[in-house]
């Protein structure tokens, strides 16, 4: 079922009966690390976090990556698919490539820049080859933009979807990708004109609580809504620690939330007391020349599950 219906998708909700032993979190996660690190102008065209005026430090940008993927560790295996200097600025592989138990999806992304790297024959080969996932190519079909987890927010544990509509994301990508990831109920709504991604202002921890900037969203009720989901139990952001990426989060174990060091930084000491009495630690790692590409953490990793 997809539904724009606030009251429709909370009955929907309320009704869906338990998934049997359904993970929560991604049994291990996968990187692209930057290879002659820029900022892509086409990008900026709607990605109002990207300053095309700051100077970016490629060796600083890899630097970052390689702590990234070492702290990572802590939680679940890690594996870093080498940059590409034809896509210099490729390091946020989820809103390309995506997965479910057994599924390899692939985005159709809005730009000519990121559809190249749909295009990338190793980590296809990765997921066919190695780990005998079937694939599922979005990346042909013309007639929509998906732009996978980018847009659209999982929760795996209820095989829930929450995808925000955008220039990145439009009803027939919702479509596709509530078919593709085998969802049993996606909940749409508009995001607001500033954004283009669901995963700046929307992090569900473990299928259990959430992080949502209620400025990110078109009509305040769709994040009311999302937090009613989830019995309030919610970290609210203001626009300034949205703007911190403090949205941009993931968690990858039961009790411990990932966000860079600008994100965690910016949160106020009772939304880290809130996190810890929902069971989460904060892990935070210095993301700051990665993020001037428009994207943090989250953006970075890409889920296998």
């Amino acid at each position: 079922m997809i539904t724009t219906s606030p009251t429709e998708f909370l009955e929907a909700f309320a009704a869906l009966p338990p998934l049997p032993q359904v993970a929560a979190t991604a049994r291990a996660v996968y990187l692209v690390a930057p290879a002659q690190f820029t900022l892509a102008a086409e990008s900026a065209r709607d990605n109002r976090y990207m300053d095309m005026n700051l100077a970016v430090d490629p060796l600083k940008a890899l630097a970052q990556h390689s702590a990234l993927a070492q702290a990572l560790r802590a939680d679940v295996p890690v594996i870093t698919f080498p940059g590409d200097p034809a896509t210099p600025d490729a390091v946020f592989p989820n809103n390309v490539f995506g997965t479910a138990p057994g599924r390899l999806i692939i985005g159709r992304m809005r730009h000519a820049v990121r559809q190249r790297e749909a295009e990338r024959a190793d980590i296809r080969h990765f997921f066919a080859d190695v780990l005998g996932y079937d694939e599922i190519d979005l990346s042909g079909c013309d007639d929509l933009v998906a732009e996978l987890t980018g847009s659209l927010i999982i929760d795996r544990a209820r095989g829930v979807g929450y995808c925000g509509l955008s220039e990145r994301c439009d009803m027939p990508g919702a479509r596709a990708m509530h078919k593709a990831f085998d969802l049993r109920l996606t909940f749409c709504f508009g995001l607001a004109e500033t954004e283009y991604h669901t995963n700046v202002v929307l992090t569900l921890l473990a299928s259990r609580a959430a992080i949502i900037a209620a400025d990110g969203f078109r009509d305040p009720v769709a994040a009311r809504t999302i937090a009613a989901a989830y019995g309030d139990r919610v970290v609210w952001l203001n626009p300034t620690q949205k703007q911190a990426f403090a949205g941009n989060a993931i968690t990858l174990s039961g009790d411990r939330v990932w966000m860079s060091a600008c994100a965690a930084a910016a949160l106020h000491g009772e939304q880290v007391e809130a996190l810890t009495g929902y069971g989460f630690a904060v892990g935070a790692v210095d993301l700051s020349e990665i993020e001037k590409a428009g994207g943090s953490l989250r953006c970075c990793v890409g889920e296998i599950y």
